[in-house]
């Protein structure tokens, strides 16, 4: 098989766990919103995160990595984020401080996509600093959504819960301004090309 067509691939196996996590979210929502199924509802965040680590192991290990996957990975990764802090905040289990600073970070980011198109690029590839960002988040929500309850867990919930968040929520940034940097160097070199 050609690379190109290995590139161009959609059924894969890690593409088929990233489009499961995409169909979670809708479910996701309705469990937090609709009936309050906070248990199913945490089920549901802790099979999004084992599928988004297991679709990257399966994609380095048998070379089932696409162009789609690199898109619809990192979007089932914001879309769950995004969902979760709305779904957390609606229940007031967050603060809105929290959600005002990582949407900011994604507008921040957003403002260098017109930049990028000009100069001929669609998208910035994601790094290992974004990767672990997202990955301190989807472990943080559904701990803090834990720590929400009453239980014997809920004060060991909230102490991880709210270091995976600040943690994460200073890698995202950091990893917006490193995406900052790449945008001014692909800029640079477009104009001298």
């Amino acid at each position: 098989m050609s690379e190109t067509s290995a590139e161009d691939r959609i059924w894969t196996v890690p593409n088929l766990l990233s489009f499961l996590r995409l169909l979670g979210v809708p479910v996701f929502l309705w469990l937090v919103l609709g009936p309050k199924a906070d248990g199913w509802a945490i089920g549901v965040l802790a099979f999004a995160g084992f599928t988004d680590w297991l679709d990257g192991k399966i994609a380095r290990a048998f070379d089932q990595t696409s162009a789609l996957g690199r898109i619809i990975d990192p979007a089932a990764d914001k879309l769950y984020v995004f969902a979760t802090i709305l779904a957390l905040l609606l229940r007031e289990v967050i603060p809105w401080w929290l959600v005002a600073i990582i949407l900011g970070r994604e507008l921040f980011v957003a403002c260098f996509i017109p930049v990028l198109r000009k100069h001929g690029y669609q998208a910035l590839q994601v790094h290992f600093l974004g990767k672990a960002a997202m990955f301190n988040l989807m472990y943080a929500f559904p701990l803090l959504f834990l720590a929400s309850h009453s239980g014997w867990y809920a004060d060991i919930a909230r102490i991880v819960g709210w270091a995976f968040a600040l943690w994460g929520t200073g890698l995202y940034w950091w990893a917006g301004a490193l995406y900052v940097i790449q945008v001014r160097q692909l800029v640079a070199s477009a104009k001298k090309g």
